[in-house]
């Protein structure tokens, strides 16, 4: 276009963000020039998981926009800048450093504010709102000199703030004006509840109470004093009492605003200036704010294909405020009529105090269709009851059933995938209907996590990742593609099947197990990994006559081959320590060897350049000075990076390095489906980066957080915060659960991070198994592990130590001479493979090994 459209965007958080992906997914772009002026001083982050912060207290870690997404698309950012006023006239934007924007189109994105109620006393010091990085921030510094916190508001809101007040070490108390928590949400049954099991929490609950001042507290900052006499003391108030539309600058320009606020919009979301469109929690359409995401991103999504000129049937009328969410570790779920509101309206409820579960279900007059449903405690069914719900789906004979338990282990009732039709919503958050994920599974996805990478389903809050994967398999069988979960043509198993015949049936060998399990003799596949598996299982040297011709190369030679023919060796160096003398010793071998050295990733020294008859000389002179085998050559434990921690740094909390080499001694050797990292940082700064590792430990000043399923790679997964603030012996205990139950189930060379992916219920499932022990199995993993740790040996040791298993480290079965054909140049003072041109034009420099 040679006059591109100036396309001005006010507010960067989630619900502008999405504007823009949506105009850079219509690949048109290119025909605007798009600024977006953003109040903060960050651009776009996540809200919805906000409270995530406190997992890092990084603001990167909530980071919404990839890494030059601005930059690619030619899209102008205006961070910690605040738009003041609108020229409708001049189609003119005025902000608070002076700057002007034009603009031929106007989206505003302003989103909402916390309402504070007007209480004297609301002004004082620590007294917070939650909305934005920067009150987590103050809120996170004021809770240092603080013994007591309150919040004001018993929302979905308010109990995060709650979550987070407790977590940094307060005690902590909820205010309530309405008779029960979640009043929008939930009923009195269910808010009776959710209240008791916060109550269990150790949180005090204070329902039906009006603030009528804040004032000087005795024994605290704080006294709040309620309409019914009562008070309470606290040190930090967060005022968590609803929100209010940012529609200020609206107003100021003369939009139409509702009487209670929020800027009205029609079903292209265009406000009363056909120019100016508003998206989110400022917008008001048919007299109703929606304060949720997935309304916000369907705004965001109408707005720009309306600003593109697109389909005019693509529309905005209303949304489904369904939700399911934890709170507090508390499942709770609501959908649709929760009130029974809906004239005629009848209701199911099923009540399992023993169990603390609250669940309720609302039927029309003709108890043929669902309304609504409570859940509280267990939320299992919300995906199904939800698609009940939307598409209007004639109920079941006796419709109670849906929310009884099956004593009799009989199915449960409920809907299949396949009696969904194609335009049913299974994503709300990003607008993924049953159709969208059938197509993508169509084009070639064939895990839940493809279909979080092309469709955006279940990447936002996770609700409906197991619907999701009950469309994923449905659509495969359909494609023909047969579910097969076999692990080779050899095995009619899975590897999780085939750990258990393992482990069950006592098999010491691959022979007895292809004899008693399987046909044929085995492949490249089946053989690595019944290799894996019995060395999980029974931790024999591997090189055993039994287990011989089934490990893989660098199995085979206990060492990685390189491009040439040669060998790495990498000695353990546990959490990355070394003394002089170690280091003077891998020196001296480097040197005798003529071997190329590198400090690795993960806090080693790697030594290349070793010819395979070198391998045994080279094992015994790093023995000799004290080291062992790091593994860097198996699917197995590889190393437990590490900061100096408290030793020595002045930030340390805990001895990060002693921590990490106790974890390192325990788990080396471990054989697992696929390589394993950790690390231990010294505090919350995190120099030993343990949020990227499969299990990652950072020191609190109550003790460890540990994190699991992160990894960097070729696709980086952030970690997930599993458990907080626990002493060691409870973090030990749960990563002896957790590294075996991932060697129990997850698939031939999967990553702990798409074992994550894939796993039906996530950590939250993982936590009950780990934690909760809900499958009864803790047990028998510790005893499992515990095994693993009793039996270790120095693979380097062992074979040094056996003559005939040096036979094999030759470079000719029929000679000890090395091989002629490998040579090397000097570059940077060491040696590097030769190119095949340097072997034929550089002869003289080539040093032969």
């Amino acid at each position: 276009m040679s006059n591109p459209q100036r396309l001005l965007i006010i507010g960067n958080g989630p619900v502008g963000h999405q504007f823009l992906e949506s105009i850079v997914d219509s690949g048109k772009a290119a025909d605007y020039h798009i600024t977006v002026i953003g109040e903060e001083p960050r651009a776009a982050y996540d809200r919805v998981h906000l409270t995530a912060w406190f997992e890092t207290r990084e603001a990167e870690s909530l980071n919404m926009v990839k890494e030059g997404f601005y930059e690619a698309n030619n899209i102008s950012v205006k961070c910690g800048e605040k738009a003041v006023a609108i020229d409708r006239d001049a189609k003119l934007v005025s902000t608070d450093k002076g700057e002007s924007y034009a603009y031929d189109q106007l989206i505003l994105s302003t989103g909402s504010f916390p309402f504070v109620p007007p209480v004297p006393g609301h002004e004082r010091d620590n007294c917070f709102v939650y909305r934005t990085i920067e009150d987590l921030e103050a809120i996170t510094a004021a809770a240092q000199n603080a013994k007591v916190g309150a919040v004001i508001g018993g929302g979905l809101l308010g109990l995060e703030a709650a979550k987070a007040i407790k977590d940094l070490g307060l005690q902590t108390h909820v205010i309530e004006f309405a008779p029960r928590l979640m009043a929008v949400q939930v009923d009195d049954g269910g808010g009776a509840l959710l209240r008791k099991k916060i109550e269990d929490l150790g949180v005090g609950v204070h329902t039906q109470k009006n603030t009528q001042n804040i004032g000087d507290g005795e024994q605290h900052l704080h006294k709040m004093s309620f309409a019914d006499g009562a008070e309470l003391e606290t040190d930090i108030i967060v005022f968590s009492a609803g929100i209010r539309p940012q529609d200020a600058l609206a107003r100021q320009s003369g939009l139409d605003i509702g009487e209670r606020g929020g800027i009205a919009v029609n079903n292209h979301c265009q406000t009363s200036d056909p120019a100016i469109y508003a998206i989110g929690e400022c917008a008001l359409w048919n007299n109703r704010i929606f304060g949720l995401i997935a309304p916000g991103n369907e705004m965001a999504r109408v707005a720009a294909n309306h600003v593109l000129g697109g389909s005019e049937d693509q529309q905005f009328t209303g949304a489904d405020m369904s939700t399911k969410l934890k709170l507090m570790g508390v499942d709770v779920a609501s959908i649709g009529d929760a009130h029974a509101a809906t004239p005629g309206a009848k209701s199911y409820t099923f009540i399992d105090e023993q169990a603390e579960v609250y669940k309720k279900i609302v039927v029309s007059e003709n108890g043929k269709h669902l309304l609504g449903a409570v859940l509280v405690g267990d939320a299992e069914d919300y995906g199904n009851l939800l698609q009940f719900a939307l598409n209007s789906i004639e109920l079941p004979e006796h419709p109670e059933a849906m929310i009884l338990p099956n004593l009799d282990g009989s199915a449960s009732v409920g809907l299949g995938v396949d009696a969904l039709p194609d335009s049913a919503q299974i994503c709300s958050c990003n607008n993924v209907s049953k159709g969208d994920i059938c197509a993508a599974v169509q084009a070639g996805s064939q895990t839940v996590g493809d279909l979080k990478s092309c469709t955006k389903a279940a990447s936002t809050c996770g609700g409906c990742t197991a619907l999701v994967g009950q469309v994923l398999n449905a659509e495969l069988s359909k494609l023909g593609v047969e579910v097969n979960t076999d692990l080779c043509e050899h095995f009619p198993y899975t590897r999780q099947e085939m750990y258990h015949l393992v482990r069950v049936g006592e098999i010491k060998s691959f022979d007895e197990l292809l004899d008693k399990h399987g046909k044929g003799k085995g492949c490249e596949i089946c053989k690595p990994t019944a290799a894996s598996i019995l060395a999980s299982c029974w931790n024999d040297y591997i090189l055993e006559p039994q287990h011989a011709g089934l490990q893989d190369t660098n199995d085979r030679f206990l060492a990685n081959m390189q491009n040439n023919g040669t060998f790495s060796v990498v000695p353990r160096m546990a959490g990355g320590e070394v003394t002089p003398d170690g280091l003077i010793a891998v020196g001296s071998v480097a040197k005798k060897y003529n071997l190329y050295t590198k400090i690795t990733g993960g806090q080693r020294v790697d030594l290349f350049g070793a010819t395979v008859d070198q391998l045994p000389l080279i094992w015994k002179e790093l023995i000799d000075a004290g080291f062992e085998s790091g593994h860097a050559y198996g699917k197995s434990l590889r190393t437990v990076k590490s900061c100096v921690g408290s030793t020595w740094c002045r930030y340390g909390v805990q001895d990060s390095v002693g921590q990490a080499i106790d974890l390192e001694n325990r788990y080396k050797g471990l054989r697992s489906p696929h390589k394993l990292k950790m690390a231990v940082s010294g505090c919350t700064r995190e120099c030993a980066e343990a949020q990227s590792k499969d299990v990652g430990v950072i020191a609190t000043e109550k003790g460890w957080n540990l994190y699991v399923c992160g990894n960097g790679g070729m696709k980086p997964r952030h970690a997930d915060l599993f458990a907080s603030d626990i002493d060691t012996e409870t973090m030990v205990k749960y990563i002896d659960r957790f590294l075996m139950f991932y060697v129990r189930t997850a698939d031939r060379l999967q990553r702990t991070s798409v074992w994550m992916d894939n796993l039906e219920g996530g950590i939250d499932y993982l936590r009950k198994v780990v934690i909760e022990d809900s499958l009864g199995i803790c047990d028998e993993l510790e005893a499992e592990m515990q095994h693993v740790v009793n039996s270790y040996q120095c693979e380097w040791k062992t074979t040094i130590e056996n003559e005939d298993k040096l036979k094999q480290f030759r470079s000719f079965v029929n000679a000890d001479s090395p091989d002629a054909d490998i040579v090397f140049v000097e570059e940077r003072g060491q040696i590097r493979p030769a190119t095949e041109e340097e072997k034929q034009l550089n002869s003289d420099l080539i040093a032969v090994a």
